[in-house]
């Protein structure tokens, strides 16, 4: 059975090594979540044991989903830093074990962060993907309103540089 956990930082620390084989297997199969092939385990343990500070601080909540103690899957709630977008947050780094996707789990992370943000007073929730990617039909399945596209906006894995797509999610106020 899956468990999907808000992790504080301490457990992020905790989970760091079984978060960055999550992460160097989704830069393996060549989703862009901001990294480049190949990815370092060590250097990916950092990048996650980095965020802790901000988990502490609450700029950054992180969720895990967790199956037989393995780490199957994350996704992200940044905060806007300013006064004037305290009603709004973005969704970062939605991540599936590669042997795990097709289940229903992106979904469910992608629900987990909504019912928090909806709790919290955000309003608001936007985020981006490479065009044409499976996590758009999750975001277009979970009702999420497609903004665009920009062209060369980030790099795959590989290098080369593909089209991102924004989205954007309103929630109703508590």
């Amino acid at each position: 059975m899956t468990e999907i956990v808000h992790v504080s930082a301490p457990e992020l620390v905790t989970y760091a090594d079984d978060l960055a084989g999550l992460l160097v297997e989704t830069v393996e199969e060549g989703s862009s979540v901001g990294f480049l092939a190949p990815l370092d385990r060590e250097a990916a343990a950092m990048w996650w044991r980095e965020r802790a500070a901000a988990v502490e601080a609450g700029s950054i909540g992180i969720w895990i989903a967790r199956e037989g103690g393995r780490v199957s899957g994350t996704i992200a709630l940044v905060r806007a830093p300013l006064p004037n977008a305290r009603h709004r947050a973005e969704v970062a780094k939605l991540m599936v074990r590669p042997s795990a996707r097709g289940q229903g789990l992106g979904r469910a992370l992608l629900a987990a962060v909504e019912a928090y943000a909806a709790t919290e007073g955000i309003t608001l929730l936007i985020l981006d993907t490479e065009t044409g990617s499976l996590a758009e039909q999750v975001y277009c399945g979970a009702g999420w309103t497609k903004v665009g596209s920009v062209p060369g906006y980030a790099a795959d894995p590989a290098g080369s540089l593909k089209p991102t797509t924004f989205y954007y999610k309103e929630l109703a106020a508590p």
